[in-house]
C-alpha cells in the first residue's frame, strides 16, 4: 500500500481451507476466513494509518516500509483431528519485527476447538508435572546454550503459561510461549514437548 509515491505497507495473509466430508468443515473454514478478514481490515485501517504517519514524520531519517505477514502450518491431520498454528509477523520499524503465534486444534467430529485438557489430563497435579517437565527441558538446553532463557525463567514459565498455547504433532504435543515471555528475541519461539492421550 502506498502513500503518494512511497510504499508504506506490504501485507500477505494466508489462511487454511479444510477439505473434508465433515459437516463442520464449512463453519471451520468460515472461522479462519473471518480471522484473515479481520487481519486485512487491521492492515488497511490501523496499520496503514500508522505507516502513513511514520512516513510523513521521517523526513530526517530513512523510512522502512511496514510489513504484516500471516502464515499457517498444519502439524497434525489424523483421527478426525486437525491441529495447526498461525504466525503473525509485524514489522513497524526498528531492528526487527515481532511474531505472535496462535494455535487451533479442531475436532472434525464435533466441529469444536479442542482444549489442552482434551489431550492431556489437566488437573492441578498434572499441570504442575507439565510445568516441571518444561523446566527440565529448559535446564537441559541451558547446559548446552547458557543465556538463551531469562534468569527468572522458573517464575516466568508459570506466570506466562497459557493452556491455549499448544498444538499437536503425530507423536506428542507442543506447548509454546510467545516471544519475550521466558526468553530473549534471539531464542525464537520457545517450544516444549509433552505427552498426549485420548486423541485416537
Amino acid at each position: 500500500m502506498y502513500y503518494g509515491d512511497t510504499l508504506v505497507l506490504k501485507y500477505k495473509i494466508y489462511y487454511p481451507c479444510i477439505i473434508s466430508d465433515s459437516k463442520y468443515a464449512n463453519s471451520i473454514n468460515n472461522f479462519h476466513y473471518l480471522e484473515a478478514k479481520n487481519s486485512e481490515d487491521y492492515c488497511r485501517t490501523v496499520l496503514y494509518q500508522m505507516a502513513q504517519e511514520d512516513a510523513m514524520d521521517s523526513t530526517d531519517r530513512p523510512f522502512n516500509n511496514y510489513e504484516f505477514i500471516v502464515d499457517f502450518t498444519v502439524t497434525y491431520n489424523q483421527c478426525c483431528v486437525i491441529s495447526l498454528y498461525t504466525d503473525t509477523y509485524t514489522y513497524t520499524g526498528g531492528a526487527h519485527g515481532n511474531t505472535i503465534r496462535k494455535s487451533y486444534t479442531w475436532n472434525l467430529t464435533t466441529g469444536k476447538l479442542m482444549q489442552l485438557g482434551d489431550v492431556y489430563p489437566l488437573t492441578p497435579d498434572s499441570l504442575l508435572d507439565l510445568q516441571e517437565c518444561i523446566q527440565q527441558q529448559i535446564s537441559e538446553r541451558l547446559q548446552e546454550n547458557p543465556g538463551i532463557y531469562f534468569d527468572n525463567y522458573r517464575f516466568l514459565l508459570r506466570d506466562t503459561f497459557n493452556a491455549n498455547s499448544f498444538y499437536l504433532l503425530p507423536l506428542h504435543g507442543i506447548i509454546y510461549y510467545q516471544q519475550y515471555d521466558i526468553a530473549p528475541y534471539s531464542t525464537g519461539m520457545p517450544e516444549f514437548c509433552f505427552p498426549t492421550c485420548n486423541i485416537c
